[in-house]
C-alpha cells in the first residue's frame, strides 16, 4: 500500500516514501560518472579535464528545470494540502510551460555562445575543441535535461515517486550502455559521451511528459491553462534556493578549476573531477531526501499541521546527520579505490586525487543538515529565507574558502575549503531555524 503524503510520517514510513527519490538521484548521479569513467579511461586525462570544465555551465542551463520543480512542487503542494486540487493541476500545467519556453531560449544561448564561454572558464587550445563538441551537443538538449530535474520533484508531490525512479533507471541504463557502445567500441570520443547522455535525458524528461499529458492515476494532471504571471514568480522565487545552490556550485566550481591550475595543471582540474564524481554519489542521497520529504512539508504546512512540521524536522535533521557522519568514513575507505577506477593508469594524478578525496569527505558530515535546512524553508514558501542560506553557503563561504585557505595551505587548502564553509553555513542555517520556529510552529 502507498504511503500518502497527509499521513503521519515514522521513520519507516519516511524511508519507504524517500527510498524511490533517493534510488532516482543515485542513478542520475551514476550515469554521470559512467561519462566520467568511459572518458578518462578510453580518450584520455585531457578530454576528461575538458568535459569537466564545460560540466559547470552546463549544469546551471539544467539546473533552471530544478528550480521550477522545487518551487512549483512547493507551491501544488501546499495547494494540495488545502484542498484545491484543480488549482494544483493549473498551477503545474504552467511550471511545464515555463520549463518549456525557459529552455529553449536557454538552449539557444548556449550552443551559439559554447566556445566563447569554453574560453571564458579557462580551457586551453588542447582542451577547446573537446569543449565545444562536447558543450553544444548537451546544451541543444537542455530542454530535456531541464524536463528530467522537473518531473523528479513533481513525481513526488503526485504520490508516485516509484514512476520517477522508474523513468531516471531507464534514462540511466540507456545512457551507460550507450557509453559503452559509442565510446568504447564505436571510438566517438567526447561527441559519443555527450550523445550518450541527452539520449538518456530524453528518456527521463520525455516519458514523464507523456505520462502527465494522459489520463492518470496520481494526484496531478496536465490540464488546460493560461499563464499566470504572479504564480510563476512565486514558484521561482520559492525555487531560487535550488538554482541558487546549482548556480553558485557551478560558479564555485568554476573557481576550483582556475585555482587547480593554478596550483596543480591539467592534473588537479582531473582529480577535482574525481572528487565531484564521488560527491555526486553522496550528495544525491541526501538531494534525493529532500526532494522526498519536500511535499510532505509542503501538504503539511498548507493543511495547518503544526505537529507533523516538527516531526518532519526533528527526525530529518537526525538522518542528516547520521548519514553524513556514516558517509565520512566510507568516503575515506573507498578513497584510494575510486581513485583508481577513474586515474589508476598515471601514478601521479593518482596519489593527488586519493588525498583529495580523503580530505573532502569530512565536509559530508555538515552537508547534509545545510542542504535539508534550505529545502524545509523552500517547502514552507518561504523562499527568502531558503535561497538566503543557499546564497551565503555555496556562493560566499565557498569562494572565500577556495580564495584564501591555498594561500595558507597550498594545494590541500582548496580540498580543505569546502569543509570550512559548510560549517560557516551550519551557523546561518541554525540561526534561521530558531529565529523562524514562531512563525512557523516547527520548534
Amino acid at each position: 500500500m502507498s504511503v500518502q503524503l497527509s499521513e503521519h510520517f515514522t521513520y519507516k514510513k519516511l524511508f519507504r516514501f524517500c527510498l524511490p527519490t533517493i534510488a532516482m538521484m543515485l542513478c542520475t548521479s551514476l550515469y554521470g560518472i559512467v561519462d566520467g569513467y568511459f572518458v578518462s579511461n578510453y580518450v584520455g586525462k585531457t578530454a576528461f579535464a575538458a568535459v569537466n570544465l564545460i560540466m559547470p555551465f552546463l549544469m546551471i542551463l539544467g539546473c533552471f528545470g530544478f528550480m521550477i520543480g522545487t518551487g512549483g512542487s512547493a507551491l501544488v503542494g501546499k495547494t494540495l494540502g488545502e484542498g484545491a486540487r484543480e488549482r494544483a493541476d493549473r498551477y503545474f500545467t504552467m511550471m511545464v510551460y515555463l520549463t518549456l519556453i525557459l529552455g529553449m531560449a536557454l538552449t539557444l544561448i548556449g550552443v551559439i555562445f559554447m566556445r566563447p564561454i569554453s574560453y571564458m572558464l579557462g580551457a586551453t587550445d588542447a582542451m577547446i575543441e573537446d569543449c565545444v563538441v562536447y558543450g553544444r551537443i548537451m546544451n541543444a538538449f537542455n530542454i530535456a535535461f531541464m524536463l528530467q530535474y522537473l518531473f523528479q520533484s513533481f513525481f513526488v508531490t503526485a504520490e508516485k515517486p516509484i514512476l520517477g525512479f522508474m523513468a531516471t533507471v531507464a534514462a540511466g541504463v540507456t545512457n551507460m550502455v550507450l557509453d559503452a557502445l559509442f565510446i568504447a567500441v564505436f571510438h566517438w570520443g567526447v561527441a559519443g559521451a555527450a550523445w550518450a547522455s541527452v539520449i538518456g535525458q530524453c528518456i527521463g524528461g520525455v516519458l514523464p511528459l507523456i505520462y502527465f499529458l494522459h489520463p492518470n492515476g496520481s494526484l496531478l494532471q496536465l490540464k488546460k491553462t493560461g499563464i499566470e504571471v504572479s504564480v510563476l514568480l512565486k514558484a521561482c522565487l520559492n525555487g531560487s534556493s535550488e538554482l541558487m545552490t546549482n548556480i553558485s556550485t557551478s560558479i564555485v566550481g568554476m573557481l576550483y578549476n582556475f585555482q587547480l591550475i593554478k596550483y596543480a595543471g591539467e592534473n588537479g582540474i582531473a582529480a577535482y573531477g574525481v572528487v565531484m564524481y564521488t560527491q555526486m554519489i553522496f550528495a544525491a542521497v541526501f538531494l534525493g531526501y529532500t526532494i522526498g520529504t519536500g511535499p510532505i512539508i509542503s501538504y503539511h504546512y498548507g493543511a495547518g499541521n503544526h505537529a507533523e512540521l516538527k516531526n518532519m524536522l526533528k527526525k530529518s535533521i537526525l538522518i542528516m546527520l547520521g548519514s553524513g557522519t556514516a558517509m565520512l568514513f566510507l568516503a575515506r575507505t573507498l578513497a584510494p579505490l575510486l581513485s583508481g577506477f577513474f586515474v589508476g593508469y598515471d601514478a601521479d594524478l593518482f596519489l593527488m586525487t586519493s588525498n583529495a578525496l580523503a580530505i573532502y569527505a569530512f565536509s559530508f558530515v555538515l552537508y547534509g543538515i545545510n542542504v535539508f535546512a534550505s529545502s524545509f524553508f523552500t517547502a514552507l514558501n518561504d523562499g527568502g529565507v531558503s535561497a538566503a542560506i543557499a546564497f551565503l553557503r555555496t556562493l560566499l563561504f565557498q569562494t572565500l574558502a577556495v580564495l584564501i585557505l591555498p594561500l595558507l595551505f597550498g594545494l590541500n587548502g582548496i580540498w580543505w575549503a569546502i569543509t570550512v564553509a559548510e560549517a560557516f553555513a551550519l551557523v546561518i542555517s541554525s540561526v534561521f531555524l530558531a529565529a523562524k520556529r514562531k512563525k512557523y510552529h516547527y520548534l
